[in-house]
């Protein structure tokens, strides 16, 4: 396998993350068990929203550990793949909605009739 620009994770790079500002790793720690919780959408929903937006922001780590944990969870290989679609339209969907900006631009840069 080629070799990659992300390191693997190891026991002694977390004990280095978390001791080098613990306060800040507390912090994010305590708000991500927050924000992955059970309520309004339960931890499968939450896991699936993770996993799409993992690939929109292309974080190998997260696309790992959320595909593992909404498996955990009870997501199927389907329902993970369904929640990739829809990353990849809105992030394609996004190219599309701001190619509005280049078409103004375009308009915007024409001489003025008559100059």
């Amino acid at each position: 396998m080629a070799e990659s620009i992300y390191p693997v994770g190891t026991p002694e790079l977390a004990r280095q993350r978390r001791e080098t500002v613990p306060a800040q790793f507390e912090a994010f720690h305590n708000f991500s068990k927050q924000v992955f919780a059970p309520g309004a959408l339960d931890a499968k929903t939450k896991q699936l929203i993770a996993v799409a937006v993992a690939h929109v922001t292309q974080c190998p780590y997260c696309i790992a550990g959320h595909s593992k944990q909404a498996i955990k969870d009870g997501a199927t290989r389907e329902e993970i793949m369904e929640a990739i679609w829809v990353a990849a339209e809105m992030r394609a969907g996004a190219a599309y909605a701001h190619s509005l900006i280049a078409l103004k631009a375009i308009e915007d840069a024409k001489p003025a009739e008559g100059a």
